[in-house]
């Protein structure tokens, strides 16, 4: 599936024709490259590959997809047939899509794209004679087609096409002045194709071909009285509605006890400790460290907020692991924002949904840190789930949807009593925090803000951001969003900086094992033991988990923010700092001390690490304030 075959427009072409023209391809926005389908051109590479390695190919291109909208009457017809937990489930799914969508034109934009190219090959398959076999639900043509992996001009190399440059022999055959010589579009928005006067450049057209079988366009129902067009959408709710093979698990079923409860404490007349909001970013450590602030007296603290960052060290969907953690601590009334997904200055202005990921990028495995989230999903599926889970706002939830940081912030502000001041504890990108700065006026509300994050260079020590080896002296949460760092370090507010290298002095994972082996196993000290013991197993044993120590320094900002413990031995120091948050990318993120600074901010010099792991294995361990549903099953 993928690709855009019509015939391309001319430069030339009248009014009527360029209506034609903007509804080749499917990229946004659509006047850096009209002509190119996302499938092929985030690897137009492989694409070509594939097309020219020989392999029968069948295609099933935009062209195609296009003629199977979601229109309204199939919509309806799918409302009313629901006879399965998998209907249910897709019919949901396509209401939610609906009910989010941009506009009103979803029944005309919104195109059955991967579904229909399922049945295509599905009954392309069951034909023996590739040649004449009849497609049941597409009409199927021999076309003669290519990918072309470089852009206007043609010709001229600069230096961006792995096919030519740097071989002395191009690959596959190409020709060194043909259409694979051109520029390589970097992105959909491609600095060289937006530069005035070549808007609309880079496309994806040419004249090499191989021969490949292409879905021109679906076909139409044979029942002419059924008030389905299209003879895959009949076909469709038939089998998603079949009886066999149908789906076993059902929760109701097989929990009966389960029951979708909210968790809300009672603390009466309690005298509520010093208000906190949390900003995490949802890696393993922040997980462990908000553990640690919901097991805290309330009389101390007095978690009211917390807000999510999700241009960090997981996906949006993380969020339902943190209604999950709330629930099993019963504490369902503390509200969640979920933050925006990109750096500040790094969303497109007039298609949010896109961004530049320049920094997110350096997360290991990708945006979202994929490769530690799964460690933690694995074992948040013992988490109880929590009735609360992440959801836009649909017709069915009408004012209910996923809030945002800033709504969030806003009903913590407007909670507070009389004088009363929100400290603030971040643990990821600035993000959120710069986003209230920007828009609220934080020095009334705020009384301090303790930042886990930042590196200030000794004796030439290094940062941690190994995945931009041109990048020494960085550390993740200052680079993830350089310009929020900023915006939060020139701000009025009483920082404490918790730098990099005091995180790395408590990164023991067999230290705080022993001791969370030698408290009580309560369940959320069973669970930091199994998630703990797993990322160092995997530390030990695997070169993609070196990194997996900086999830225990982590938990430090909320140790030093309730402090408690004698032992500790905090000492600190004031600095006048400055972060770099323009120019190149290796220096992006990087902490200095500007002596034309006159405002300090305090940092961490020195703590004990022993008292550091047996204080977070005493309060994990303590029975007050355990969870109220140990488990999923439970």
């Amino acid at each position: 599936m993928g690709g855009a075959i019509r015939s391309t427009c001319s430069e030339n072409a009248t009014s009527s024709e360029a209506g034609l023209c903007g509804d080749i391809g499917n990229l946004y926005s659509k006047d850096s490259n009209p002509y190119a389908e996302y499938n092929i051109f985030v690897d137009p590479f492989a694409a070509y590959t594939v097309l020219h390695s020989g392999i029968p190919i069948t295609l099933i291109p935009l062209d195609a997809t296009r003629t199977v909208p979601v229109d309204e009457k199939f919509f309806s017809a799918f409302e009313q047939k629901q006879e399965t937990y998998e209907a249910h489930y897709s019919f949901q799914s396509l209401k939610m899509i609906r009910d989010t969508w941009p506009n009103k034109e979803f029944h005309k934009e919104f195109c059955m794209w991967d579904f229909f190219m399922v049945g295509v090959a599905l009954s392309q398959m069951q034909s023996l004679e590739r040649d004449e076999g009849e497609n049941k639900f597409a009409k199927m043509e021999w076309r003669n087609i290519s990918v072309i992996t470089s852009n206007r001009p043609y010709g001229i190399s600069d230096g961006s096409n792995p096919l030519i440059d740097g071989r002395s022999i191009p690959k596959f055959n190409v020709q060194k002045k043909g259409v694979h010589s051109g520029h390589v579009q970097l992105g959909i928005q491609d600095p060289f194709c937006l530069v005035k006067g070549r808007k609309g450049k880079c496309q994806v057209n040419g004249p090499e071909a191989v021969s490949v079988l292409v879905a021109t366009e679906a076909k139409a129902n044979r029942d002419v009285d059924s008030i389905l067009a299209k003879e895959f959408y009949k076909s469709f709710l038939d089998v998603i509605n079949r009886p066999k093979r149908i789906g076993q698990l059902n929760t109701r079923a097989g929990f009966p006890l389960y029951q979708r409860v909210l968790q809300k404490p009672d603390f009466g007349k309690e005298l509520m400790g010093k208000p906190v909001v949390f900003d995490m970013d949802m890696s393993a450590g922040d997980f462990l460290a908000l553990l640690y602030l919901l097991k805290l007296p309330v009389e101390l603290i007095n978690l009211k907020g917390i807000l999510v960052s999700a241009n960090g060290w997981a996906t949006a969907a993380t969020i339902e692991v943190v209604y999950d953690i709330l629930h099993m601590m019963g504490r369902d009334d503390i509200p969640v924002g979920l933050g925006n997904v990109f750096a500040v200055g790094q969303s497109h202005s007039e298609f949010p949904s896109l961004g530049d990921c320049r920094y997110s990028s350096s997360i290991p495995q990708g945006s979202g840190g994929s490769l530690d989230s799964d460690t933690l999903y694995g074992f948040a599926r013992d988490l109880p789930r929590s009735p609360r889970r992440y959801r836009p706002e649909t017709t069915d939830y009408p004012g209910l949807g996923q809030p945002t940081a800033l709504d969030v912030w806003k009903s913590v502000v407007k909670s507070l009593h009389t004088g009363s001041k929100i400290t603030l504890l971040t643990n990821g990108p600035l993000t959120n925090l710069a986003q209230i700065i920007l828009s609220e006026n934080t020095d009334s509300v705020v009384q301090d803000v303790y930042i886990v994050g930042g590196h200030i260079p000794h004796d030439n020590e290094k940062g941690n951001l190994f995945t931009v080896p041109s990048n020494e002296y960085a550390e993740f949460n200052m680079f993830l969003d350089p310009l929020a760092a900023r915006a939060v370090l020139d701000s009025k507010l009483n920082i404490t900086l918790i730098p990099l290298r005091i995180q790395k002095q408590v990164s023991s994972f067999q230290n705080i094992l022993v001791e969370l082996q030698l408290t009580d196993k309560t369940p959320e000290a069973a669970f930091a033991q199994h998630l703990l013991s797993r990322l160092w197993e995997l530390k030990q044993n695997h070169h993609r988990y070196l990194h997996m120590d900086t999830f225990l320094g982590e938990i430090l900002g909320a140790v030093i923010l309730a402090g408690g413990h004698p032992l500790l031995n905090q000492t600190f120091e004031f600095m006048p700092l400055k972060v770099v948050a323009e120019g190149d990318v290796s220096v992006i993120g990087q902490l200095l001390i500007d002596e034309n600074q006159t405002k300090m901010v305090k940092i961490l010099c020195s703590i004990n690490p022993e008292a550091y792991y047996e204080q977070f294995a005493k309060i994990l361990g303590g029975e007050q304030l355990s969870a109220v549903i140990a488990s999923f099953v439970e």
